[in-house]
């Protein structure tokens, strides 16, 4: 049975941090995980940086002054360290908005799913492999608050404790299922995409029913929904809270839908709250009277889509490439995204390579993809050429 350290060291000053920052430059592999305040802040800030080794677990304060995330970016971007993370996805843009890059990646979460394990949560893989019992009763709390309490505290430190020995046990089963240049791919793939959080709302995109609803029904829709965006940008962050809480998507669509004509109807969208309705009502019903004004007389304009040329063996492309996808994966006995992760299926799908080379030089699809699929990639995707 291996051993894990024991308790954690709070790094809360620019001492401790660059001393904590050296002692790691002799680790070779370390387990790294981030909390922040998502779900209680509008603009969500890095809040702790948690680091682990073999000998003992390091908790970066980084709400301290002093206590940078770029001290650790000398070990952070070295790819011949490795770094245990579990579901880096969400982690890796805290650490690009700080100015570090992450090399050597090893993502447990990705890999237990490429290896198709029913359970991928880091407390399963902790039970299931180590017989350790992980609670995860603080995974919504405020990680902001200061002092931490003693609970949310250990929390922290046990998502790093066992993940060093949990995440060489992990890779060790991607050897044996000889899938681990796979992982290894979609791991450095996760780590170049990674970039700085986009604006709090930026990507914004209402989803509206198309189904039961004119062109002009839906125009009407698409700009209160959008007007509605805007209102709880506004209104979450002079709050500070996050703006789902403000008001949800799932609100904004039934209003948009649904324009209501007062606040008792307001008040029936789904997800809308009677406070809510209290503190903004007048404003919602005034902001849907004019959009309908404008509606009726006819100033309001679809969005502009931007349609390249058709290519009409698009569709062929991707339902071939798909059956071929499965039929390799169950002749590997391997998930179908060991074969094809769906990053480089879109772009063989886009933009379908015409030789060995043009393959060869696809992101992320490596060299062993070429042995193993080249020929029969390529054959099969020169039977529905690109066309347009």
């Amino acid at each position: 049975m291996p051993t894990f350290p024991q308790g954690a060291q709070d790094i809360v000053d620019s001492p401790g941090a660059q001393a904590a920052a050296r002692k790691l430059e002799a680790a070779r592999e370390i387990a790294v995980d981030v909390e922040a305040d998502a779900m209680h802040a509008f603009r969500a800030r890095l809040c702790f940086l948690q680091v682990a080794t073999d000998e003992e677990v390091l908790l970066f304060d980084t709400l301290q002054p002093g206590v940078e995330p770029a001290l650790l970016a000398p070990v952070m971007e070295d790819p011949e360290r490795t770094k245990f993370f579990h579901a880096a996805g969400g982690d890796l843009p805290y650490l690009a908005e700080a100015g570090v890059r992450v090399r050597g990646l090893f993502d447990t979460h990705r890999a237990a799913t490429l290896l198709g394990w029913p359970k991928v949560g880091l407390a399963d893989l902790a039970r299931e492999r180590l017989g350790v019992e992980l609670p995860k009763e603080h995974q919504q709390s405020d990680f902001s608050l200061r002092p931490l309490p003693p609970g949310m505290r250990d929390y922290i430190a046990n998502d790093v404790r066992y993940l060093v020995e949990l995440g060489r046990l992990v890779r060790e089963e991607t050897r044996k299922a000889d899938i681990l240049e796979e992982v290894l791919l979609d791991c450095q793939r996760m780590c170049d995409e990674a970039a700085a959080r986009p604006d709090v709302g930026a990507d914004f995109k209402p989803r509206l029913p198309k189904a039961g609803l004119t062109p002009g029904q839906l125009v009407l829709a698409n700009a209160i929904a959008q007007a509605l965006h805007r209102k709880r940008l506004e209104w979450a962050e002079a709050e500070n809270v996050p703006m789902g809480r403000m008001l949800s998507n799932m609100a904004i669509s039934d209003i948009a839908v649904k324009p209501p004509g007062n606040p008792r109807e307001l008040a029936k969208a789904a997800g809308v709250r009677g406070a809510f309705v209290r503190a903004h009502g007048e404003e919602i019903i005034a902001l849907v009277r004019e959009l309908l004004e404008k509606s009726r007389r006819g100033e309001l304009k679809p969005a502009e889509e931007q349609k390249g040329p058709k290519d009409a063996n698009r569709r062929k492309r991707e339902e071939a490439l798909k059956s071929w996808r499965s039929e390799k994966a169950s002749a590997r006995k391997v998930t179908p995204s060991v074969v094809l992760p769906n990053p480089v299926f879109d772009v063989l799908v886009s933009r379908p390579p015409a030789n060995l080379d043009e393959l060869r030089a696809v992101p992320y699809f490596g060299d062993k993809r070429v042995e193993l699929y080249g020929e029969d990639l390529l054959t099969l995707l020169a039977q529905h050429p690109v066309q347009g």
